[in-house]
C-alpha cells in the first residue's frame, strides 16, 4: 500500500478555517483518485471531497462553496482546505487513495464508493465549536 500522512487538524470556532495537509510517498501508477472522507461518532464515513490525477474536483454538496480541494504534485500533497466551518464538520478526517481508478467512477454520495480506496491515513481531528 501507500502511506498517507495527515496533518492540520485542531479547534477552532464555527465560522473560522483549517487546512488539512494529507502527504504521500509517490503513488507507483499515474491513474488514481486521491480523496478526503470524514467520520464524526455513531455515522458513517462519508466523502466530503475527491481529486483525480488530471486535477478535477468533486466536492460533497455537504460542503460546497465552503471546502476547497488541491494537491501539489512536486510535494506529494493533498490539501483540503476549510472555511466557514460549522459545528457539524466536526468529525475525523481521512486522507485516502484509490489507485489504478479514476474518481469519476466513484460517485461521492455513494458509500460503496468507499470500498475502492485501499490505502488510507490515520486521521485527524477537526472540532468546530459554536
Amino acid at each position: 500500500g501507500v502511506d498517507l500522512v495527515e496533518s492540520g487538524g485542531g479547534s477552532v470556532r464555527a465560522g473560522g478555517s483549517l487546512r488539512l495537509s494529507c502527504t504521500d510517498a509517490g503513488y507507483p501508477t499515474n491513474t488514481y483518485c486521491s480523496a478526503w472522507f470524514r467520520q464524526a461518532p455513531g455515522k458513517e464515513r462519508e466523502g466530503v471531497a475527491f481529486i483525480d490525477n488530471a486535477g478535477a474536483t468533486t466536492i460533497a454538496d455537504s460542503v460546497k462553496g465552503r471546502f476547497g480541494l488541491s494537491k501539489d504534485n512536486t510535494k506529494n500533497t493533498l490539501y483540503l482546505q476549510m472555511n466557514s466551518l460549522k459545528p457539524e464538520d466536526s468529525a475525523m478526517y481521512y486522507c485516502a487513495a484509490a489507485l489504478g481508478i479514476q474518481c469519476e467512477l466513484l460517485p461521492i454520495r455513494s458509500s460503496r464508493s468507499r470500498e475502492y480506496f485501499g490505502n488510507w491515513g490515520q486521521g485527524t481531528q477537526v472540532t468546530v465549536s459554536s
